[in-house]
């Protein structure tokens, strides 16, 4: 079973929702992410393991259709994404600022990999998971 850090894939679809611009560079928001943690005094994983994670998540976003790379009509540079319909859909379900966000993290962890596209998907149109 396939588990996700719902935290820090939340600080990368953020971030690459406010990307245009500028470069969107992974490693230092796992960096940001590691000290904003630290700092509320959470524990954290190992740096260099949370930005290797953060560098194959945004493959996985990529692959999976989860972002794309943004136009340069809305300040694409070659290096920055929007999100999908599908980024979209999975960012206001693990969005930490809406209430109520623990119950669809549980359900995509209760599946064998949340973000396989079609799993994804079947699950994300369950009205009940919201």
């Amino acid at each position: 079973m396939t588990t996700y850090n719902w935290d820090l894939m939340e600080r990368l679809l953020h971030e690459a929702q406010n990307s245009a611009g500028h470069s969107f560079t992974p490693r230092p928001y796992a960096e940001q992410y590691a000290a904003e943690k630290a700092a509320a005094g959470e524990a954290i994983e190992n740096l260099d393991y949370l930005k290797t994670v953060a560098g194959e998540y945004e493959k996985l976003l990529l692959l999976r259709g989860y972002i794309e790379p943004r136009p340069e009509d809305q300040g694409g540079n070659g290096a920055n994404y929007i999100l999908t319909l599908r980024g979209s859909s999975l960012l206001s379900l693990i969005d930490s600022s809406i209430p109520g966000n623990e119950h669809p993290r549980q359900v995509l962890d209760g599946q064998e990999d949340a973000l396989d596209e079609l799993t994804f998907d079947e699950v994300a149109s369950r009205a009940q998971i919201a």
